[in-house]
Order: C-alpha cells, then sequence, then structure tokens
C-alpha cells in the first residue's frame, strides 16, 4: 500500500470524515489519496494554511475528534503555524500533516540553509507549541508516529501534534501487516477519582461560601453533562472562564466569568468566597490580575489539573492540586454528590443580592448582542473573532443550549470565519460567525470557501471601521493618540456588503437596533450570508480592568460607598 493511502485509511478507520488544507507540491501525493477515497473523507479546499489549520481547530472543538489539516513545506508550514499556536494555548486536539522535499534533496547536516526548494526546518519551528512533533524519514515508520500523533493530540490535556513527511516517503511502498505501532502508555493520574472526591467532598464540609470555577477543560472533555447534574445537585454558585461561558445554562446558579473583562459579579463572588474549586481552568494573568496574591484572597484554592506542567504556576502557597482528568472524575463526583452537604443558602442569598446591586452595563452593542441571541436558533453554533466582538459575546449572549467556540489563549484575529467553517463540518449545525471588521479582513478570502460549498455559515459583522481594542489602549494610555486604529488615522475597511456580493453571498447592512429583525430571513435560511451591523467608531468594551486594580474594581468604577459595602457582605 502507498504510504499516502495508508494515511487517509487511518483517518477513515478514526471516524474523521472532513479535513482541511491548501494544495502543494510536497503533498500532491497525500492530495491524491484523499481524491482516491472522496467517498469516505473530505479534503476540503481552503484559501489559505491559516484558514484551514482554523478550520481543523473549529472541527475539533465542535466534534471532540482530532482537526486535520495539510499544507506544503515552507511558506505552507509558516502561514499553518498561527493555527497551531491556537490549538496549543487552547487546548484543542489537532494533527498537522506538513509535506517535506525529497529525503535526497534535504540539507541534512550541513550548514547550508535550504538545499531543497521551499525546503524548511519544521520541527525546530513548532517544536515548542506541539505536544508531539517528528519528521517520518522512514516509510515503516510511518504507523508507530502516525498512531503516537493521534494518540497524543486527545490523551490528557488535548494540543496539536504534526508529522513532516516528505515526498519520497508519502509515495513509498509499505506492507501494513509489518508496520510497528505505538504502544499506548497507562494513566497517570497521581490521584483516584474516589480520593479526589473526598478530598473535593471534605472541602465542601469545611467552607462557608463556595465557588466553582470551571474552564474550557469542561467542554475539552465532553463532561458538561456531569458538571450540570453535580451543580443541580450540591446547589452552590458556579461561575466561569470566558472560554465557557457556554458549560452550563444560564440559570440562577451561574453568576458570569471572571477576569479583567469578566462580569463584576463573578469577580466579586471569586473575592468573597472560602472555597475556590477550579474545573479545567489553568488562571492565566487575565483571570486573576496581575497581583495573584490579591486573588481569591480569602479562599482555599483547590485546583483540579490535567496538566502537569501547570502545576509549576502557582497561584497560592498553600493551594491543593488535584491531578486528574476530568473525564475520570466528573462521573464520580455525581456520585458522591448524593451525600449530604450544608446548607448554601445564606451564600447565595449574599451571591444573589451582589448580582442584584451592580449596576448593569448599558453599552448599546451589549444590548445589541442580548437581542440578537434571542433571534437566533437554539441548534446553532457560535464563532467569535478576537477583539471587541468575541468580549461582547461573552459578557451579552444569552445561550438557550448553543456551544460559543473562542479563540482565547492565542487570541487569533481572523478565526471565527474559518473556524465556523470547520465547526460546520464537525458538527453540520447552523454557524453564527461573530467577527469584527478588523477580524474579517485577515481571512475574507475564506468568502470563497462559502460561494463554493453554500453552507449555512452566517456572518455577523460587527463593523465600528475601527481596531476598537487597540484605539481604546490609545485613548487610556497615550492621550487619544489614534494610530492606524480609525479611519482618519490610518486604518480603513472596505465596503463589506459589496465585497460580499462579489463573491455571490446574501447580504444585509443593518445601521440601528431596530432593524435586527430584518437579518431574520438571512439567518433562517439555508444558504450562507452576511449581516453586517454598522456601529460607531467609539465602542467600548466595559467593565475592563485598569492596571494595578483588583480584579473585582473594574472601570468604570462604580460608587465607592456601593463598593464597600458590597466587599464588607
Amino acid at each position: 500500500m502507498k504510504v499516502s493511502d495508508y494515511i487517509v485509511n487511518f483517518f477513515i478507520k478514526h471516524e474523521i470524515r472532513d479535513v482541511f488544507g491548501y494544495p502543494g507540491g510536497m503533498v500532491t501525493h497525500l492530495m491524491d489519496s484523499f481524491n482516491k477515497f472522496r467517498t469516505q473523507i473530505t479534503a476540503h479546499l481552503n484559501y489559505h494554511e491559516q484558514a484551514a489549520s482554523f478550520a481543523a481547530c473549529g472541527y475539533a472543538q465542535a466534534s471532540l475528534k482530532p482537526g486535520v489539516a495539510f499544507t506544503t513545506s515552507g511558506p505552507g508550514v509558516t502561514n499553518l503555524l498561527t493555527g497551531l499556536c491556537n490549538a496549543y494555548y487552547d487546548s484543542i486536539p489537532a494533527l498537522f500533516l506538513t509535506g517535506q522535499v525529497n529525503t535526497y534533496e534535504a540539507k541534512g547536516e550541513t550548514l547550508v540553509r535550504q538545499k531543497g526548494f521551499q525546503e524548511t526546518d519544521v520541527i525546530s519551528i513548532v517544536s515548542s507549541v506541539v505536544k508531539y512533533v517528528a519528521a517520518v524519514t522512514e516509510a515503516e515508520e510511518l504507523r508507530y508516529h502516525l498512531e503516537k500523533a493521534y494518540y497524543m493530540a486527545s490523551e490528557g490535556r488535548p494540543g496539536p501534534t504534526l508529522l513532516d513527511i516528505p515526498m519520497n516517503v508519502q509515495r513509498a511502498d509499505i506492507n501494513p501487516g509489518k508496520l510497528i505501532g505505538y504502544s499506548f502508555p497507562a494513566s497517570s493520574e497521581s490521584i483516584s477519582a474516589r480520593d479526589a472526591c473526598q478530598i473535593i467532598y471534605q472541602a465542601l464540609l469545611n467552607a462557608r461560601r463556595p465557588l466553582v470555577l470551571v474552564g474550557a477543560g469542561v467542554q475539552n472533555s465532553g463532561t458538561q453533562e456531569y458538571l450540570r447534574a453535580w451543580i443541580n445537585s450540591i446547589q452552590i454558585p458556579i461561575v466561569s472562564s470566558m472560554l465557557a461561558v457556554d458549560a452550563l445554562p444560564q440559570d440562577n446558579h451561574y453568576y458570569g466569568f471572571i477576569g479583567a473583562y469578566g462580569s463584576r459579579c463573578a469577580n466579586f463572588l471569586t473575592a468573597k468566597c472560602d472555597l475556590l474549586i477550579t474545573l479545567g481552568t489553568r488562571l492565566d494573568l487575565r483571570q486573576t490580575g496581575v497581583d495573584t496574591e490579591a486573588f481569591a484572597k480569602n479562599a482555599k484554592l483547590l485546583r483540579v489539573e490535567v496538566d502537569e506542567n501547570e502545576l509549576t504556576n502557582k497561584i497560592k502557597k498553600d493551594e491543593e492540586i488535584l491531578f486528574i482528568d476530568l473525564k475520570i472524575l466528573m462521573p464520580e463526583l455525581v456520585e458522591i454528590s448524593k451525600c449530604g452537604l450544608p446548607d448554601f443558602t445564606p451564600w447565595i442569598g449574599v451571591c444573589d443580592e451582589i448580582r442584584t446591586k451592580l449596576p448593569k452595563e448599558e453599552n448599546m452593542p451589549n444590548r445589541l448582542i442580548e437581542k440578537l441571541s434571542a433571534l437566533l436558533p437554539e441548534d446553532a453554533m457560535i464563532t467569535t473573532d478576537v477583539g471587541q466582538n468575541q468580549v461582547w459575546v461573552a459578557q451579552s449572549f444569552v445561550t438557550k443550549g448553543q456551544r460559543i467556540l473562542f479563540s482565547g489563549g492565542h487570541g487569533a484575529m481572523g478565526y471565527s470565519l474559518p473556524a465556523a467553517i470547520g465547526a460546520y463540518f464537525g458538527s453540520r449545525k447552523k454557524m453564527l460567525a461573530f467577527t469584527g471588521d478588523g477580524g474579517l479582513q485577515m481571512n475574507m478570502q475564506e468568502l470563497q470557501f462559502l460561494a463554493r460549498e453554500r453552507i449555512p455559515v452566517k456572518i455577523i459583522l460587527l463593523n465600528n471601521a475601527s481596531l476598537g481594542m487597540i484605539r481604546h489602549f490609545q485613548e487610556m494610555y497615550f492621550d487619544k493618540n489614534y494610530v492606524q486604529t480609525k479611519r482618519t488615522n490610518g486604518y480603513t475597511v472596505p465596503d463589506f456588503v459589496s465585497v460580499a456580493k462579489a463573491y455571490r453571498i446574501p447580504s444585509c447592512r443593518i445601521t440601528e437596533p431596530e432593524g435586527l429583525k430584518s437579518a431574520l430571513p438571512y439567518i433562517q435560511s439555508a444558504e450562507p450570508a452576511l449581516i453586517e451591523i454598522v456601529l460607531p467608531d467609539d465602542t467600548y468594551v466595559f467593565p475592563k480592568l485598569s492596571v494595578g486594580r483588583a480584579i473585582h474594581d473594574q472601570d468604570p468604577l462604580i460608587n465607592r460607598s456601593l463598593f464597600d459595602y458590597l466587599t464588607a457582605l
């Protein structure tokens, strides 16, 4: 069997039905093999390798299977890198295949920069942002590397893997029956699920004001239903990271997401709790603030973590870390929750009072997102780009079971559209891709993908004709010297509706919030669409944390008497 045929059949065997990529000289054998088995697997053509890598991320987020993307050597690989980083920092399972020059063309041990055309040292470039990477220079080693890369992508804390395969290896003939496979290691949890549950249960018995902080690890592990059953059973408040705003229904148990742009209420509760249990979140500085000692200052911190490396980043000197996979822990937590726990009603009363008394942000884009969320189908899936649009959606989209997919840690502009394409093929649901004018222009060429495939991806473009986040920074810290962020200072945008029409994509423009209902026919159709919502260029994201302040004391500052009263509760 030809090596490239073996690779394609491996994906088919593992029920991967859609992969993404861009043609190139060093992957022509792989492309030919995908075409050979096109009734069982589809290799989707994107129009930029970065978009292909983002599509693989979206596919994985929606399906919880590894996303797959392929590119040729040289610029194909370097264009892929942004999506690879995105998968690494957001714990997204993905397997990237890169073509490489024939082994007899490679520079080998010589000191020259390059010998073969488009030859690039992929291993050195990507080694710091992958869970596993290998150059497959011998055809007989393919099965081992392929099985290991696929396993590593989903094992433990998910993430990307990459195989760099020379062209002559791709076209080589192998005997599959004689190939040596990868031996899967035993589980490495440091604690049993039963023991971890006992520690959590005992901590809850000793607490008066417990709080659960949920991160994206819950969705990545597919344990949302267990989480919901556990929270409903123990009746304690819950907050989330921004990436996990869709982990729970937005009912009375849920008080919002924490962090610099998070809910005032969620941040206040974090400051006031005496026990903080974190599930599947790494507690980065956007969540804790720069002064980590002030984060959850009065609380015992109990962290559930699957990545040993995160144990080196201590938030509190006396924190307790349970090293265990949520897939193993959460079913057991549901069972043990049937034991009796204290009545936390007084604490819930404090939480509700804080939520009631804190001012609700009345920014026009937030109100618009809330209204729009009521119009969207319950079975849709949402993607966001990076920038103001992302935060507005996280703050104000009222979920009714919809998944919301973000680019979080890497914060890659241009994510929403290609991620929505991948997520569609990972779920076959209607997709709504929220984006800004800056983000859409990063990967606008993927409109041609929509034009070609006619899939129901709806682009919700929040167009303020500015790079709003950076413009706001310039207003705060650079005396309103708006450099390259507004129309008057170097940044411009096209007529997006005309661009969409050039791609044969139905489109409309809304200039007033009252016009949202006019977008319904576009949202409800089975075709792709672009809905542009025109905003003023001086839009803001509030609340927002200023440098040096505690995480629950965000701008615009609330009345000091109210702040002191809530702090004293």
